[in-house]
């Protein structure tokens, strides 16, 4: 019997919300029951002979850190609705479906490579792009048109920003992470899922254009803002890849290694326009990486040391400081681009997530604000001197922080804490919060956007009886509410491509 696709397809969470795997299976079990048969069985056809996905996903530990163990079981125990996840009760027992739970978070006897070859075997060219319309074809503003990605279903969706009105609803690939990035023009869209495939979106025909798997666990891509470029960061295998930002065929890959050899996995990438370069944080070594791409390019990386491991990050306004997450300093560094060296440490307590902060102006000066995981306050930094300026307590551990240029507040969410219904709304003059907002009591509210002009704010809550709201960024009267399956998050194409001040990078 097969295992039909779409095994343990999970939501969409962030990275920062996983925690320990038990992946101890019983003595008893795994003496009685071969799993490695199990699976060669029921899950081969659909998952692949080396776990590294085919028509189902990847089952391999580093593509299942999402899911806990227990809630997999769960999943080959009794299906997955809306998906073609069959129910396997009446086929495995609940000895055999632990057993192979265990196996499945197991790392592979043989260390999974993706060459150069793979990649450009899973390359699929699925439209011409030269025999389509170069004008929008659906009528709406295409700066204003929001990309939603509804992880519950693993489908994506996009909105009329004017008047919030479905113009496309088609599936992803598994576990989209990290936003999805948009071309200098706006017209198209570039996504990473977790198991390596990127994906080409027009939003101008609402059509997807081409696909191709990148690696095997993917952390996030950037797209160069001359549009000639896609760097995909990966975990596995530790490389970059570099693709064709018109049809994602393969350019090159650039293999993870500091300089002193040691290999690495990829923390993050993204691109720094006025600098024309990408910028790479590793994940195992103290470097960072600048590539340019000005002019004929050869992304040699010009090897940047850190004093610590950076994990995310983010940049001044001006693009010429990186803001990065420090484990040492238990806060943050602050490295200066164009020497090279790290400024300053930023003694910021618990884990900030600097990668999810956002900056603005107060008094004509520019400071910087960041969530944090693990503990229930904003942090808000002078951007000159570096200094804290104020500590603004939440009702518990944040991820996100969202602002606009015309609205007068800065959101943030408490999604780690047991108030995570609650959305705060900070006044960014007087650090003061003003409006604490519940959408929907008891379910976990999260990642605000604007819509390009900034007169309104949408708002995720992340759950399977979930909805998009969309509010008033000036009243707080709520507009419309649209029912979604645990939207994760949604990107305004203008904001985006203009890299506009309170918005993800």
């Amino acid at each position: 019997m097969r295992l039909i696709p779409a095994l343990l397809v999970a939501a969409a969470l962030p990275a920062a919300t996983f925690v320990a795997l038990d992946l101890a299976v019983p003595r008893a079990a795994a003496a009685e029951v071969d799993a490695h048969s199990l699976y060669q069985s029921h899950c081969q056809s659909c998952h692949g002979e080396n776990r590294l996905g085919g028509a189902g996903p990847a089952l391999l530990p580093e593509s299942l850190s999402r899911l806990k163990p227990a809630e997999a079981e769960k999943v080959i125990r009794n299906g997955r609705p809306a998906s073609q996840m069959a129910a396997f009760s009446g086929v495995l027992d609940d000895q055999q479906i632990k057993a192979l739970t265990g196996y499945l978070y197991q790392p592979a006897a043989v260390p999974p490579t993706w060459s150069d070859a793979d990649i450009r075997a899973s390359h699929r060219l699925l439209k011409d792009v030269a025999t389509l319309p170069t004008p929008p074809q659906h009528g709406a503003d295409p700066l204003n048109l929001f990309v939603v990605v509804e992880a519950g279903n693993h489908h994506v969706r996009v909105l009329d920003g004017d008047r919030f009105e479905e113009l496309a609803n088609f599936q992803s690939h598994f576990a989209l992470h990290g936003g999805p990035k948009f071309s200098p023009d706006g017209r198209f869209v570039y996504f990473a899922s977790r198991d390596g495939w990127v994906s080409l979106y027009d939003l101008n025909n609402l059509t997807m254009i081409a696909e191709v798997r990148a690696g095997l666990n993917t952390r996030n891509l950037a797209v160069s803002n001359d549009g000639r470029w896609v760097l995909v960061g990966n975990y596995l295998p530790g490389n970059l890849v570099l693709l064709d930002a018109r049809d994602l065929s393969l350019v090159k890959h650039i293999p993870a290694v500091a300089a002193d050899g040691t290999p690495s996995r990829v923390s993050a990438v993204y691109t720094a326009p006025p600098r024309e370069s990408f910028i790479v944080a590793l994940k195992d070594v103290k470097e960072a990486w600048e590539l340019s791409y000005a002019g004929e390019p050869t992304f040699v990386p010009r090897r940047i040391q850190a004093a610590d491991y950076l994990d995310d990050f983010s940049f001044t306004p001006d693009y010429g400081q990186l803001l990065a997450t420090s484990r040492k300093a238990k806060g943050g560094q602050v490295i200066d681009l164009d020497s090279g060296r790290t400024v300053t440490d930023i003694p910021l307590p618990g884990m900030p997530h600097l990668g999810s902060g956002i900056y603005w102006k107060r008094g004509g000066k520019w400071v910087f604000a960041t969530p944090n995981v693990s503990k229930g306050l904003i942090s808000v930094l002078d951007l000159e001197s570096w200094k804290l300026i104020k500590e603004i307590p939440t009702e518990g551990p944040g991820f996100f922080m969202r602002s606009q240029q015309n609205s007068p507040y800065a959101w943030t969410d408490v999604f780690f804490g047991p108030n995570n219904d609650a959305v705060h709304l900070i006044d960014k003059q007087t650090l003061e919060i003003a409006h604490t907002l519940r959408p929907m009591p008891g379910k976990n509210a999260a990642h605000v956007e604007f819509t390009n002009d900034g007169r309104y704010a949408l708002l995720s809550v992340w759950d399977t009886d979930g909805a998009l709201i969309v509010y008033d960024a000036n009243t707080l009267e709520e507009i419309k509410r649209i029912p979604m399956n645990k939207p994760s998050g949604k990107y305004n194409v203008g904001n985006k491509i203009e890299f506009a001040e309170g918005t993800s990078h």
